[in-house]
């Protein structure tokens, strides 16, 4: 099996280096392999190998991804932010091979056909896209036959346990307040609904990650000799040649995996290089791959020398623009039972091994079955303030495609289990913006692994506030949701608003059952309440795993960095394929969009390739 920690001697050069393992980076690798089995491929992942690890494998361990001691998780300090009443955000991202689709939630939704036709490139509009979108999937749902693949790598099923008590409370909140329930949410065009949701989990209960869907299956059936990977490995940055053509890169071992820990302080290992004689992608994510670039001397030329980098292509867009969908979580007491909830997995009520042992179908969930793409009325748009109706007018009142807010159920407690008050089921509440104003960078500081990164996600500040009104509005509805589902028993005091005394919107901590009965009655919120809402938005908001944009596939006048083939400006032979390159934001969780990425993105490297395979394999996916 080509798999390495080391190079072997005779491997100084290949074909094409590929420089991330994560989830794009895999369906590249493995596309090309399968178009010309003598192209000699090379994946370089900092991460480790993922081949059967517990907590990848069983979809209902991955809140444990989260755990500060994670293997698999790279934690991402930012600039501390007033918006965020003083806070530094933690934005985790994938660290091992399959990338985020190793360690996320694993959530299945696509995004919206005005979302692809947004991005206004040629080749890369909704319709132009169904075909990948098709080709990366067997769907197991109810959907649009049309709309969906049924023979892909990628299992999207319920999995083997769905808390349907969960699942019928939030469908039938969300129709008492006016959404309706959709057949197919994510057929590129329903909108303003709920769905009972699928994932990336298979019928068999296992994650459907790209390393184990993609790669693990052709390295471990030794067909593709030539397909190599090499793991805890760090791309430092590419090489050029004397007409700025990409000709290999520098890499050097991480030092998390290294013995001595003083190594984990100074960075400092021997760097090596492998040349590429025909291709160099970079595929490190929304957060990586601006840092490989800017090492490399392409980038802000400003940035570049007060980092100490020689410049070899001035390209301001690389790390420009960071996105995240911003995330605010809300816990509710329930009645469900310990075996409607994932929450044993986390707080030691349960013992893993042994319910793994016993293939447990608990193990077979994320804990969401039911996620909805939410629109407000016009009575709430104008409640929301002229700032906010402005940007609604503009963005939003014609284009009935685009949601506002995503909100989710997860039968799971993200917090502190130690200190809830009693011992009922906690669950999570998770309101998310679709479509982000506020925008943010990413750059390095120096030439190292070692100097920091300059990190600001930029949540909260776009002008006029229009952003914490979101998410203002989206508590609002869930709450409202909440108190008439069967299954509500109280809200968590410790995550909610701080509400002045007296107020009509005060959280209930207990109660016997729903206390919303009549479908038309609303809770009534005054302006302090409001306030106590901003506030706590602005302590609690956090990422969504969904880094994106940080080289936009855009005209370099419009801050772009690669063009519709995804080819770097200015330079030759340099590819990018990951979530750094779509130019605007997606409505929906955006694994789905990587892993079409990476299908996109093959299919072009194969047709500028010449490979052999490549006719038969746009012939397949035409059929479908």
């Amino acid at each position: 099996m080509p798999l390495h920690t080391k190079l072997p001697e005779d491997l100084k050069e290949v074909d094409v280096v590929i420089a991330g393992g994560g989830l794009a980076g895999c369906v590249v690798a493995s596309r090309l392999a399968e178009a010309d089995r003598d192209l000699v491929i090379l994946v370089i992942e900092q991460g480790p190998n993922n081949y059967g690890m517990p907590d990848v494998v069983h979809p209902a361990l991955y809140p444990r991804n989260l755990f500060p001691s994670s293997n698999i998780t790279l934690f991402w300090q930012t600039r501390e932010s007033p918006q965020l009443a003083g806070r530094s955000p933690i934005v985790p991202s994938g660290g091992t091979l399959g990338g985020g689709s190793a360690m996320n939630w694993m959530v299945y939704t696509r995004g919206q056909r005005s979302d692809f036709d947004s991005w206004n490139t040629e080749g890369w509009s909704a319709d132009e896209l169904l075909p990948f979108l098709k080709k990366l999937e067997t769907y197991h749902g109810k959907g649009d036959k049309d709309r969906h693949g049924f023979d892909g790598p990628v299992n999207v099923s319920k999995g083997t346990h769905t808390c349907s008590r969960a699942e019928n409370a939030f469908v039938e909140a969300a129709a008492k307040l006016g959404y309706p329930e959709s057949h197919d949410l994510q057929n590129l065009d329903e909108n303003n609904a709920i769905e009972r949701y699928y994932r990336y989990v298979g019928p068999n209960g296992r994650r459907q990650d790209a390393a184990h869907r993609y790669l693990h299956p052709k390295l471990q059936s030794r067909d593709y000799p030539n397909l190599h990977v090499l793991v805890e490995k760090q791309v430092l940055k590419v090489l050029f040649d004397d007409i700025k053509r990409a000709n290999g890169v520098v890499y050097q071992t991480n030092p998390k995996w290294l013995a001595n820990p003083e190594y984990l302080a100074t960075a400092y290992t021997a760097q090596r290089q492998v040349h590429a004689r025909k291709m160099v992608v970079v595929s490190a994510g929304a957060n990586g791959t601006p840092g490989i670039l800017e090492r490399s001397g392409v980038g802000d030329a400003q940035i570049l020398k007060k980092a100490g980098i020689d410049v070899l292509e001035d390209l301001p867009g690389v790390g420009a623009d960071y996105q995240d969908h911003h995330l605010s979580l809300w816990s509710y007491r329930t009645n469900l039972t310990p075996q409607e909830t994932i929450n044993g997995y986390q707080d030691g009520r349960f013992n893993v091994e042994e319910r793994i042992r016993n293939n447990d179908e608990l193990l077979g969930t994320n804990g969401m079955d039911a996620q909805g793409k939410f629109r407000p009325t016009e009575t709430e748009v104008e409640a929301l303030g002229p700032e906010f109706k402005k940007a609604w007018d503009r963005d939003f009142k014609d284009a009935p495609n685009r949601p506002l807010m995503i909100l989710a159920l997860y039968t799971c407690y993200y917090g502190d289990h130690s200190v809830l008050p009693d011992d009922a089921e906690y669950v999570s509440q998770a309101n998310w913006t679709a479509y982000p104003y506020s925008r943010g960078h990413v750059h390095v500081t120096g030439p190292s692994m070692h100097d920091p990164v300059d990190f600001d996600t930029g949540w909260l500040t776009d002008a006029g506030d229009v952003d914490v009104k979101k998410h203002i509005w989206a508590y609002k509805v869930s709450r409202e949701m909440w108190r008439r589902m069967p299954i509500f028993r109280g809200e968590l005091a410790a995550t909610h608003p701080r509400f002045p005394e007296g107020s009509k919107a005060a959280v209930i901590e207990k109660a016997d059952g729903p206390v919303m009965t009549d479908d038309n009655a609303r809770i009534e919120y005054s302006a302090e309440d409001d306030r106590a809402i901003d506030q706590r938005v602005r302590e609690v908001l956090s990422t969504t795993w969904h880094s994106l944009g940080t080289c936009k596939m855009a005209p370099r006048e419009r801050k772009g960095v690669v063009d519709k083939d995804l080819s770097v400006h200015g330079v030759n032979g340099l590819k990018l394929a990951d979530l750094s390159v779509p130019p605007e934001n997606v409505g929906a969780n955006t694994g789905n969009t990587a892993f079409l990425i990476g299908e996109k993105a093959a299919d072009i490297f194969v047709k500028e390739l010449g490979l052999s395979g490549g006719k038969e394999k746009r012939l397949s996916q035409a059929r479908l």
